[in-house]
This record gives structure tokens, sequence and C-alpha cells, in this order.
């Protein structure tokens, strides 16, 4: 039983080679502004992904843009002998995912001395790079 699960682990630490992670945490922006964002590079080859966010009007496009570079960075240091793979266009973002950080309450005056509450809303991304698979001919 050792063996086998040895075995696993060694196929489990190949794939995750494969794979690089960035994470943005306590990002200032609503996830649900910054999901609109992330829906249009979600599937998408890294190199476009980085034009659309480039060349977005949103304001939350430039925290991603940042934050996919950095997915780069670390897909390079982990496969340095594959840096034919990124030029070519065989690195996809896999994954992205948006959650909701922490909400920070603030109050604000409104008429006839009441109190309105103000949210402000933060979220956490996480991008996932991975190589594309091979399309299998038959």
């Amino acid at each position: 039983m050792g063996k086998r699960k040895r075995l696993m682990a060694e196929r489990l630490k190949e794939t995750k080679k494969q794979t690089a992670i960035a994470v943005l945490k306590d990002a200032p922006t609503s996830p649900r502004k910054m999901r609109l964002v992330a829906d249009t590079v979600r599937g998408v080859e890294v190199n476009h992904a980085l034009d659309l966010l480039h060349f977005s009007k949103k304001e939350a496009s430039v925290r991603l843009e940042t934050l996919l570079k950095s997915a780069i960075a670390n897909w390079e240091a982990k496969n340095p002998e594959q840096a034919k793979e990124l030029e070519s266009g065989n690195v996809v973002v896999k994954t992205i995912m948006v959650d909701e950080g922490r909400t920070l309450k603030r109050i604000r005056p409104c008429p006839q001395g009441r109190a309105g509450r103000i949210r402000k809303r933060s979220n956490h991304v996480t991008i996932i790079l991975d190589v594309k698979e091979k399309a299998v001919e038959e």
C-alpha cells in the first residue's frame, strides 16, 4: 500500500508542477464588479487575457492584470524549461475565483437625524494557470 500511495503522490506532484497559482486578498472592489471582469478572462490564453485586461475600461481590470502577471511569473518559475509553451499560447487561465472578503461598515448622515449604513466591500481573487490540453486526433 505504501508504494501505491507514493506513486499517487508523485503523480499529484507532477500535475501541480504544471499549474501556477496567484492570490489577491482584500482588493477594495465589490465582488460583483470584479466578477464581471474575471468572467472575460476565464479559460482564455494568458497573452490574450493580458490584452483584454489592459484595454478594459473597468477599474477592477487593473488589479486583475497585475495578478495575472504575478501568476505568469509563478508559472515561469515553476516551469523554466517550458518557456516556449508561454510564447506559443498553450498556457491558459484555467480557473479564476472571486470570493467575498471583509466588509467595512460606515455610517453616513441621512435626513431627519437618521443614519444610513455604507458597506465598503472587498474581495479575494485566485487565479490558476495551466497548460492547454492537447487535442486528441482520432
